[in-house]
Parts: structure tokens; sequence; C-alpha cells
């Protein structure tokens, strides 16, 4: 039997000023024998986090749609208006290819202009960096992203930015979800859009972008020299179709191949089954482009364009998809020595690493004595820590190891746009050696030893779903693991209550950091596993990584398949 406190909230709904077409799919999930696909619908309001809305579009409080939308843009109209009153209020919107994605942008356009917001709409989809810049540029307060990054068809989301260009952090986030909290019904959203507030950004802010980063190319002499390298790009169906080519010509490189089949935009991404680029899959039209081509370098985006990819061919010219931390690895590592041979160093540099992201980067900064700070998990974090050092000190890069980087502070998300051109420039860079990037990642890896990690992602779908992975994470703070795979726990962080638990010794300490719904457990070898709920998807998340001192640059692949190995029986604890 449903719970009346959901057939109370569909009710609610139902009369309420909404459509006619959604009243009637209300009335048949009311009707209906089966009553999951109410329960799920309408157990819960689709909450509005940290990051703002992410969910399977549909009908109801717990979907994406026009009213959940609409009651999550009045909730920020209403914290923006608060925190700058008497002021001129902008923001910034626009969104990738998703389905309903213009339909939830023109709603979000709408109800900021009827609380007298103004807008600054892009006329066509760009990418999520774009947005970021774009904030600053035009000194808005506030930023809308219509997108769902890189989940399936079914989903759309809503990111929601500041001032400062950087996803939303404390105190605004929270401040904001109370505001949304507020808005109890649709009915107190104010709807009527005044057109007379909305300006279109246009083409001219392609340029602008453009030439910003390419402020941060390095090696301009090598790129020349290697202008004609043959370099395939995919946007997986999303908004950096138009930008990642553009930005790539910029640097200087002509020889680009963009994969037909994958160039124009189409939120229901029919060539893949997740427009993910972590995933080989996504890759498989890209790396058959290039084996026509013969491509040096493969690359691709997510359908934000915040997040990429890179492939290249390996020692035995087969395409091998580099990883979120060997790409992150291998611009520190080329970042920093480029700075140091410029002599750009002054001493007050600084880059920035996430708590799940590979130890090699810390490793490589302090190879170089540049700090590096460790963040919570999430981009945003990365920004706010820009923020707090800006005119103080230089950030010159950072990243997170779910493929995404940011060179320079000109946007403050993680931009696959540039980063697709940076490490364009470092293969060219490189190439003039005579060296590839795995030849890079053997000098890194003797250097400062071998990394290898890997994540497992377990889905729970639904209300039950959300149950079990709170159920996991409650077991493993109560009832912690003495060995994972036959190697003993020595150390424990739990995030969440901010402490460590070193179990060699008996002890435990509280830590000064941020709190988040982590536990990390250390072993006995020096592998790590990060257990964290997913902020955005119904799943819960395992990040293992291991390593192993690499004894000469020959014995790469041989402590990579023992590393790997590691790795699978790790895997194996956690199902």
């Amino acid at each position: 039997m449903t719970d009346a406190s959901i057939i109370s909230k569909a009710q609610s709904w139902l009369n309420s000023n909404i459509d006619q077409d959604t009243k009637s799919k209300i009335q048949q999930l009311l009707d209906a024998s089966d009553s999951s696909e109410l329960v799920d619908s309408f157990y819960k309001d689709l909450e509005f986090g940290t990051g703002g809305l992410r969910g399977v579009m549909g009908i109801g409080s717990n979907r994406m749609n026009v009213y959940t939308v609409g009651m999550a843009t009045q909730g920020l109209a209403n914290y923006l208006l608060a925190c700058f009153p008497g002021e001129e209020i902008k923001v910034a919107i626009t969104h990738d290819s998703r389905i309903n994605n213009t339909l939830f942008a023109e709603t979000t356009a709408n109800v900021l202009t009827a609380n007298g917001i103004k807008v600054k709409y892009f006329e066509e989809m760009r990418p999520t960096p774009m947005l970021s810049y774009a904030i600053r540029h035009y000194g808005c307060k506030s930023g809308v992203m219509i997108t769902a990054s890189h989940n399936p068809k079914e989903y759309n989301g809503y990111k929601a930015y500041w001032e400062d260009g950087g996803q939303i952090v404390a105190p605004h986030d929270k401040n904001i979800i109370m505001e949304v909290q507020k808005i109890k019904s649709i009915d107190d959203v104010k709807w009527d859009k005044n057109d007379a507030l909305i300006e279109y950004i246009g083409q001219e802010m392609d340029l602008t972008y453009l030439n910003e980063i390419k402020k941060f190319s390095l090696s301009p002499k090598a790129i020349l020299n290697q202008r004609d390298m043959c370099i395939v790009f995919s946007p997986i169906h999303g908004a950096s179709g138009k930008m990642v080519p553009a930005a790539l010509k910029t640097f200087g490189f002509e020889n680009i191949h963009v994969v037909k089949e994958q160039e124009q935009p189409d939120g229901t991404f029919p060539t893949v089954v997740y427009p993910n680029p972590e995933e080989a899959e996504a890759l498989s039209l890209s790396l058959k482009l290039a084996k026509e081509v013969n491509a040096e370098l493969v690359l691709a985006c997510d359908p934000d364009g915040d997040r990429y990819a890179a492939a290249i061919p390996n020692e035995k010219g087969e395409y091998e998809l580099l990883n979120g931390n060997q790409t992150g690895s291998i611009l520190t590592y080329y970042l920093l020595n480029q700075w140091r041979e410029h002599g750009l160093f002054t001493g007050e540099q600084f880059m920035v690493n996430t708590i799940v992201t590979t130890e090699l980067i810390e490793e490589i900064c302090r190879g170089f004595n540049i700090p590096c700070y460790r963040v919570l998990t999430g981009f945003k974090n990365i920004a706010a820590i820009i923020r707090e050092l800006e005119g103080k000190k230089q950030f010159i890069g950072g990243g997170e190891e779910s493929y995404g980087y940011l060179v320079g502070d000109a946007v403050r998300d993680k931009d696959g746009v540039s980063a697709c051109a940076m490490l364009a420039e470092v293969v060219a860079y490189y190439k003039e050696k005579g060296m590839t990037l795995f030849d890079v990642l053997a000098d890194i890896y003797q250097e400062y030893g071998f990394y290898k990690e890997s994540l497992i992602s377990v889905t729970k779908k639904g209300k039950d779903g959300a149950e079990q992975i709170q159920q996991l994470m409650h077991g493993f703070r109560t009832n912690r693991p003495e060995a994972i795979n036959g190697i003993k726990v020595v150390k424990v962080v739990d995030v969440k209550e901010s402490k460590l638990y070193n179990i060699a010794e008996g002890t435990e300490e509280d830590l000064v950091m941020d709190k988040s719904n982590v536990i990390q457990f250390y072993l006995e070898d020096g592998s790590k596993i990060s257990a964290r709920p997913s902020g955005t998807e119904p799943k819960i998340k395992y990040y293992i990584s291991v390593n192993e001192h690499l004894p000469n640059r020959d014995a790469y692949r041989k402590v990579e398949a023992s590393l790997a190995e590691k790795i699978e029986g790790l895997k194996k604890f956690f199902g």
C-alpha cells in the first residue's frame, strides 16, 4: 500500500497551477495498480544539493521538470535578492545538448526575470567552462548550467554558480538550499517572465574565451613544428563540438579530425551506452577513426565539456586510454617543468588535488617544492581554494581523478576545452624530444613512485537503493574491516567525523578538515581505498590506489601488471 504522504504530495501537485498534460499523467499514476513509479516520483523532493539539482526527467517532486526547475530557481532568486539588496543582479545561463535543456534553461531565465533579475543568456549551447568564464567576464552574481554531465540520457540537471565563477560552496550552498526548501508549492514561483531583462551572449564570447586560454600555452615553438600532428576529437554528441577544435586551432594545431557520427548535438546519445569519456565504449568510434588516419592523440569530452579523456598509441602501436589520474599527473609534471624552465616560479605558486585523486600529483609537486592543497571531492572545492588565495598566491593547475583538470584561473571549474588543447601541446612538446606520453609516465613513475588507481561504482536505484547506500556507509563506520583482501588495515580516516584512527597504535585523533561522507582505509602495503556515496547519482564509489617502486623505466609494464593484479584482489572485497 502506498504511503499516505506520497499520495498527499501527488494530490497537492494535482491541485496546483500546472499544465493539463502533467495533471493527467499524475492522475494515471494515482490510478495505476503498480505504485512503484508513483513512489519514486513523489516519495521526496528532488534534493537541491550543494551542486544544484540532478535527476531523472519526468513528472513529480523527485523528477527533473519545469516545475522542480522553477521552484529551485525561485529559491536561488530569493537568495540573490537578499544577498545583493539594491544592486544590479545578473545571472549567466547556458545548457548542453540534453533532452529538455532549452526548455529548462528558458524556464530558469523566465523565473529569474520575473523576479527582476537580469539574465545573460547564451544564444547557442556552450560548454560549462564558458559559463564559468562568462560569469566573471560580465560581472554576474550567479550562473546556471543546465546539464547532467555524463549521466545517461534519462537524466538532466541544474548546476548553480556564484559570482567567482565556481560552483556554489559554503555558506551560500546551505543558505540557497534553505531558500529552495521554503518554496513549498509550485504556486510560490513567479512565472511571469520579463523579456526586457534578457541579454543574449553571441559568438563574440567564443573568441574572448579562446584568447584567454591561449595565454596558458607554454611551448608555441613545439606546436609550430608539430602543427600537422594528427588529432582525433569527439564531443560525444555534446556542447564541445565547436569549441575544442577551435581551441586546438587557436593553439596552432591544424590536422584535426572530428568524429562525424558524434559531431552533432543529440541528447539521445545514439552511438553510446553512456556519454561518459571515462568509459572505453564511448571512445570506440574515436579509436576507429584514429586507426584510419593514424592519429597521434585521441581526445573526447563529456556532453557539457568539463571532462576530457585521451588515448595515445602505446609501444605496440595500439591505442590505450589514459585515465584521469595519468593525464592529471602528466599535465602537472609538464606545467611545473615548463614554469621552472621559463623562470616563472616566485615562491607564490600552488596547485590543488582532491582527497580521492592520485597522491602521485602531490609527490610531483613536492619534488618541485610547490605546495599542493588537498580538498574534498568536487571541483567546487578547488575553485574555493583559488578564490581564497586570489591576490595572494598564483594557481598553476589542479584536477581530480574523474577526468577533470584546470590550467590557470580564468575559469573556476574543470575545463575540458583548455585541457584538451594543453594535452595536445604536451604531446607536441615531448614528440620534439622523441618521447611519447608513456615515456613521460615512465620517467614520472621512476622518480616519484608508480601509482595505479581504479574505481568501482555500484549503482543502487530508487528509495531502497538510497537506503542501502546509507547502510553500507554506516557499516564501514561501526564495523570497520580489520583487513581487506588479506592485507591489514593500519589507519582509517573518517572525513565525515574528521577523525583519524591509527589501528596499529590503537589511537585516534581529531583532524582539522571539512566534513564529507567519505571514509578511507589505509593498508599495511601502502594501498588506499576511499568509499563515498555519489553526490549526484544513486551509487556508491570505491576509489582504489596502490603503489610500488619502479626500479627502472624498462620495468614499466611488469610493475603495472603487478599493481593491476593487486587492484583486482582489492576489488573482490567490495563486490
